[in-house]
């Protein structure tokens, strides 16, 4: 099947990410249909203009189903909408914690996809006050994103891509990974450790402010400052750090950081931090 002429199904169109993709995805000519079944985000969806389909007529005839719902309900959402689906079709989750923990219902002739965007880069190039606006992506900020499939069929691969580049434009490259590598980078890599650091920044912020004494503009100032050059000089390597601040961050490290930290990446954690974040006694796979 070409890729030009795809009916893609949303289900929990009306839902926080299901608003985002529908958003672009009206934007294409795709047939798109819309499934919600909550008050609330029915009424958010139909506020926009866009038609709600019963979940059913929805899937029937989508080559993509893109299931935009929460993790912890994406065990009942599958089991419900994966018996209708056509055979040959693809469901993508937006999120890898489900289908790596096994929770998705499985169908032999139904091929299972996850995606996730990447967000603009810190480090992207803006132009207009869209861009500079838009940390989150899918608006106006070029960020990449993360795909997996499990078939090795390169037509269905290119229907995701296609899919994927849609509801998270704009997108810059989409790089292909398995579904446990994607489920090593989202949650491990950047909720496990880069949004724990976002998390901590601030309550340093607010421990210089509140305990400190400092004023706060002046200490957001410097840590916003300082917080790019950091990400800058360790992840582009623009500039070396001085000696002097070599010591202090040796000493952060011997303070702040656990020498074993770095089993985090282990198979053994990953399932610990998934089965916490699927409120589950333990991932079965």
């Amino acid at each position: 099947m070409s890729t030009d002429n795809l009916t893609i199904a949303v289900i929990g169109a009306g839902g926080k990410m299901g608003m985002r993709v529908s958003n672009n995805l009206v934007k294409t000519d795709y047939t798109v249909y819309y499934s919600e079944v909550s008050p609330a985000g029915q009424e958010r969806v139909t506020a926009t203009g866009r038609v709600l389909t019963d979940t059913p007529a929805a899937v029937k005839d989508a080559d993509v189903v893109v299931l935009a719902v929460p993790d912890l309900a994406l065990k009942a959402v599958s089991a419900d909408v994966v018996p209708q689906m056509k055979s040959g079709a693809v469901v993508l989750t937006l999120d890898p914690a489900a289908a790596y923990a096994g929770l998705l219902t499985r169908r032999d002739d139904v091929i299972e996809a996850v995606t996730h965007p990447c967000h603009p880069s810190i480090f992207v190039e803006r132009h207009t006050p869209e861009e500079y606006a838009d940390t989150f992506g899918g608006i106006a900020a070029l960020q990449d994103a993360i795909a997996a499939i499990e078939s090795d069929d390169e037509t269905k691969k290119a229907q995701v891509e296609q899919v994927v580049r849609a509801i998270f434009a704009p997108v810059g490259d989409v790089h292909w990974t398995t579904v446990k590598q994607l489920a090593q980078l989202e949650p491990t890599l950047v909720e496990t450790i880069a949004c724990m650091i976002g998390a901590l920044l601030k309550e340093s912020l607010d421990e210089a402010v509140n305990t400190m004494g400092v004023p706060e503009p002046a200490a957001r100032a410097i840590l916003l400052g300082h917080t790019q050059v950091a990400l800058a000089n360790t992840l582009k390597g623009d500039n070396p750090f001085s000696d002097a601040c070599l010591i202090a961050m040796d000493y952060g490290r011997g303070a702040i950081i656990k020498e074993d930290w770095k089993k985090v990446f282990s198979d053994e954690e990953l399932d610990k931090n998934l089965a916490k974040m699927l409120h589950l006694d333990k991932i079965e796979r």
